[in-house]
């Protein structure tokens, strides 16, 4: 069986501004880190993969040798979110390899020690049902900011997905949790086939007939939509491999507090801080940042941007980014 790496690193992150910008996305980023989160993500990668590719925007196509020089680069037309870019992708590698099976990651997580095993398991699985597998992690809190999968019929170490949930409010994540619900990850392994036929079952035959003749104009045609919505929810062939291993979305500054597993101050970078409790200090390369006397704060700077806000609430860091957008 030829396993093939996809690694989705076309998005910028705006809750991880100003380390995420359009223009310098946090995929390109060492934060947390001495390495990218892409370089990280790639290693990761070809630990289970014959072969690994990259899947970007035209923007960020040059600068993925920088940090994954051994991957291939795949240039989706343009941002479309996961749907479309996975389909795409899809599209291209079923020709370039023998019948793969896909493993597709974010170039933003957090994965502790047994990913290895538990993505070499999802391949597995995908090519023993000819269905779309997708790795759950069992919640270690009541969380809003992600997908639950409700685990359904057993098959061994794996289940049939009885059904997706997107982003609960606070009393339902909790009865999620309590109910045995697991967080989707975003991690998925698939045939290309397998894949693709259930997106035309799903009604998303317009974009890929358009895809085999001209992918620059599906592109275009197409609205962004995660691959959640635009197949996962709709298709009949889902399941769920429980992965057991620390995992975390590096989507936001909060999360660099439980990937360090810290009760006090976070520090990334050159920072520096007197008498603070449970703050999320961060500072780019050419950067520094100090704060005094203050609690469960996320203060960052990069590249002369700083964004401060309550840890309780660094989701809402994307709203910045929008403001600064309607600004210009």
């Amino acid at each position: 069986m030829s396993v093939v790496a996809v690694v989705l690193a076309g998005g910028r992150g705006s809750r991880l501004y100003p380390a995420s910008t359009e223009r310098t996305p946090k995929q390109f980023r060492a934060v947390g880190g001495e390495r990218s989160l892409l370089a990280r993500t790639v290693d990761r990668a070809t630990a289970v993969a014959d072969h690994t590719y990259v899947l970007t925007r035209p923007a960020y196509a040059d600068r993925v040798g920088e940090h994954a020089p051994d991957a291939e680069v795949l240039v989706e037309p343009e941002p479309k979110d996961t749907g479309p870019a996975l389909l795409y992708a899809a599209h291209e590698l079923r020709d370039r390899h023998d019948d793969p099976v896909l493993v597709n990651l974010p170039s933003d997580h957090h994965m502790g020690d047994g990913y290895a095993a538990a993505l070499s398991r999802a391949a597995g699985v995908a090519r023993e049902t000819d269905g779309l597998v997708t790795l759950g992690v069992t919640p270690t809190r009541d969380a809003t900011g992600y997908g639950y999968i409700d685990p359904g019929e057993s098959h061994g170490d794996y289940h049939a997905v009885e059904g997706f949930t997107e982003k609960p409010g606070p009393d339902a994540a909790a009865r999620y949790r309590e109910a045995g619900y697991l967080w989707n990850t975003g991690v998925f392994a698939w045939r290309p086939d397998a894949l693709l036929s259930a997106a035309r079952a799903a009604g998303h035959e317009p974009f890929l007939d358009s895809l085999a003749t001209d992918p620059a104009a599906a592109f275009a045609a197409v609205d962004p939509v995660s691959v959640d919505y635009a197949v996962m929810e709709s298709t009949d062939d889902a399941y769920v491999l429980s992965a057991d291993f620390a995992w975390d979305d590096l989507g936001a500054w909060d999360a660099f507090e439980r990937v360090n597993e810290a009760d006090g101050t976070v520090t990334l970078g050159e920072t520096l801080a007197v008498d603070c409790e449970g703050c999320v200090l961060a500072a780019g390369e050419t950067d520094h940042v100090a704060a005094v006397g203050v609690s469960d704060l996320v203060v960052a700077t990069y590249d002369g941007r700083t964004v401060v806000a309550p840890k309780a609430e660094a989701q809402r860091v994307r709203e910045v980014v929008d403001a600064l957008e309607d600004a210009d």
